[in-house]
């Protein structure tokens, strides 16, 4: 499998890149795991909707760069499908499969996906109706990835 993790702003705090390194590191023998990093715009605060519009749709045109046509394209959004863990490993697993072994994970920034993002992808996770900032975020997803496999093989680790 392969798995495209892509990724607005960069991880600037270093406990979060080696939390992340870690977690790509076991999935290596799972998953052929690589992070593109998006740059993220940036506005003079307090913005107007249409500023905040313009930085989506901005970042959402380099997003959309970077999505092949063979892949099974997750949006990582508030809004989005609930799921336990358990069902995150049997989505994975279902995937796979029936052939769509190369998954891609998108992870906005500060705002969010554009409108442009959400409608391509194939489906929308929502890690919780809390919000966490997107830095974070990535390390929790590569985490939950990793947790996946090893539900999915039936390793110990899950709990």
């Amino acid at each position: 499998m392969r798995i495209q993790i892509i990724a607005v702003g960069k991880l600037k705090e270093r406990y979060l890149r080696t939390g992340v390194e870690e977690y790509i590191r076991r999935l290596t023998p799972y998953a052929k795991t690589e992070v593109k990093e998006i740059h993220e715009e940036k506005g003079q605060e307090p913005l107007s909707d249409n500023e905040v519009r313009q930085i989506l749709d901005r970042e959402g045109e380099r997003i959309l760069r970077y999505l092949s046509p063979d892949t099974y394209t997750i949006a990582l959004a508030i809004n989005g499908v609930t799921l336990s863990s358990e069902t995150l490993a049997n989505h994975i697993d279902q995937l796979a499969t029936y052939g769509r072994s190369k998954l891609t994970f998108i992870i906005g920034g500060s705002y969010g996906l554009s409108k442009e993002v959400i409608k391509r992808a194939d489906f929308t996770l929502s890690f919780s109706k809390m919000t966490f900032p997107h830095q974070l975020m990535r390390l929790i997803l590569v985490e939950q990835l990793y947790r996946s496999f090893k539900i999915n093989r039936g390793e110990t680790y899950h709990k």
